[in-house]
């Protein structure tokens, strides 16, 4: 099958978050099930060109009220030599830092007028390479333009007439809302406004504009997929979710098992596994050290690796008076380490925790070394998410043998199973409300079990890291649905 992946940003060359690990990951196990993957992508400026190799002649590509012409780099995606990905050079639209935006302009004027020059440019590339793609997979609502096009636009023409587009919505909370005039700018016919449902309140959407037209919708995980079509957390998408729910499809995202494997890798101090955990006492006492805690290999050492917003449950867990975090280290004997950034409200308050708590350590930032220790290190892993749609440190969790304790939301409740403690079972500890109490009774839930039933934790422990979550289980879910769209779409 030949599949083209449309997305604002893939790994190594450019990421802001899960997305482009996800892109580039299926893209790449795809391509080593047999199948002919290519990416379409800007290249932004922190992409060395040097780096590249150029393809011969200028692409002419529609958008606007006329024509752009940009130059085409292309490079094989690293670790998988068979994907190529094509990357669209444009000063002016993608010769800047940011993706989306930066720190003083979270979200550019002219993102409309960028990423349509993307979708348009990703139809172009396909016809200088003379190769037409069986699927067209866009990815978030900066590709959403992508499914428009292919199904109001290309399909006219016989080299793409039988091809099939998915769409996977990453985040519904991010749909590319932008103001009517912008419409101009996309390079389509305005009777497109309201008949590829881009119209939302007076403005465009883009997110909805890819929900109304894709063949198949997907996301990424089952539970996501259910949640989204209620009114709670459907971000006002959750009607045209129910309509189009006969081609909604949740698929969990799989982990990179070469980065992430205690018996590998190689930012651990010791490596370990379900056969011999002796390892993973060695990494608990350097996580200790790393953070200036005293070195007790009796204490439960609870970690969190986080971006420091609204979604990932930080009012509730660090909430200024409110949060549970200082009731959580003060009143019960454990210890707590944290390496996250965001909000500065948050930053403020977690430096402020740390000077009245000798048992909670933060480093504010990211380290890829330290998240690894954490997650190597730690006995437990909180993710007290407001909404998770699939959620990649629960599974590392897992992976390490250590146990989540996660609220009930997405992906974190379609791979963590609740520990009931009359039988033993289950890989981890889950509550449903996202409140201050709910999060210090299931931490201190865990607490007792790591003190009280030590032996369901080292059982839990070793069911944990037993699990699969290899992209093969989910590249076959999305050849499903590569299948199910080109039945769909091109009868």
């Amino acid at each position: 099958m030949k599949i083209l992946m449309v997305s604002a940003e893939a790994v190594p060359f450019a990421k802001t978050g899960g997305l482009a690990d996800a892109v580039s990951a299926l893209a790449g196990n795809l391509s080593l099930m047999g199948h002919d993957v290519k990416i379409v992508m800007p290249r932004y400026y922190k992409i060395d060109r040097k780096k590249l190799e150029l393809l011969e002649g200028p692409l002419g590509v529609p958008v606007g009220m006329g024509q752009e012409w940009t130059a085409v780099y292309t490079a094989p995606l690293p670790g998988f030599p068979k994907v190529s990905v094509y990357f669209l050079d444009h000063e002016n639209c993608f010769g800047r830092d940011g993706v989306y935006g930066t720190k003083a302009q979270p979200d550019f004027f002219d993102n409309p007028y960028r990423f349509s020059l993307l979708a348009h440019g990703a139809f172009q590339v396909c016809n200088k390479l003379g190769w037409f793609p069986d699927i067209v997979h866009a990815h978030d609502w900066s590709s959403a333009l992508a499914p428009v096009l292919l199904r109001h636009v290309c399909r006219q023409q016989e080299n793409f007439r039988h091809t099939a587009s998915v769409f996977t919505i990453h985040n519904l909370g991010y749909q590319g809302v932008y103001g009517k005039e912008k419409f101009a700018d996309l390079g389509i016919d305005w009777g497109l406004y309201y008949g590829a449902g881009f119209e939302r309140n007076g403005a465009i959407n883009f997110l909805q504009a890819g929900v109304t037209t894709a063949d198949m919708i997907t996301t990424v995980s089952p539970t996501y997929a259910s949640e989204i079509q209620t009114a709670e957390g459907g971000w006002g998408m959750d009607g045209l979710l129910r309509v189009r729910s006969d081609v909604v499809r949740g698929i969990v995202n799989g982990v990179d098992t070469e980065t992430w494997n205690p018996k590998t890798d190689k930012l651990l101090p010791a490596n370990y596994s379900s056969a011999d955990m002796k390892g993973k006492a060695v990494c608990k006492k350097e996580l200790q050290r790393a953070f200036g805690l005293p070195e007790r290999p009796d204490v439960p050492v609870i970690g969190l690796v986080s971006r420091l917003v609204s979604q990932k449950g930080v009012g509730e867990l660090f909430g200024p008076t409110y949060g549970s975090l200082y009731n959580i280290c003060a009143t019960m004997d454990i210890q707590f380490v944290l390496v996250g950034s965001g909000e500065k409200w948050c930053e403020d308050e977690i430096n402020s925790l740390q000077s009245k708590l000798p048992n909670f350590r933060a480093k504010i930032g990211y380290s890829e070394p330290l998240s690894h220790l954490i997650e190597a290190g730690a006995d437990f892993f909180l993710m007290p998410s407001r909404y998770e749609p699939c959620g990649l440190n629960q599974m590392y969790s897992l992976l390490y043998g250590t146990l989540p304790i996660v609220r009930r939301t997405g992906g974190l409740a379609d791979t963590v199973q609740n520990y009931n403690q009359d039988t033993g079972e289950g890989t981890g500890f889950m509550f449903d409300a996202l409140t201050p109490g709910a999060i210090y009774d299931t931490v201190g839930w865990a607490v007792w079990a790591y003190y009280n039933r030590q032996n369901d934790i080292k059982a839990m422990q070793k069911r944990a890291m037993s699990q699969d979550f290899t992209w093969k289980l989910s590249c076959e879910k999305y050849l499903d649905v590569y299948k199910e769209a080109i039945e769909r779409g091109c009868k």
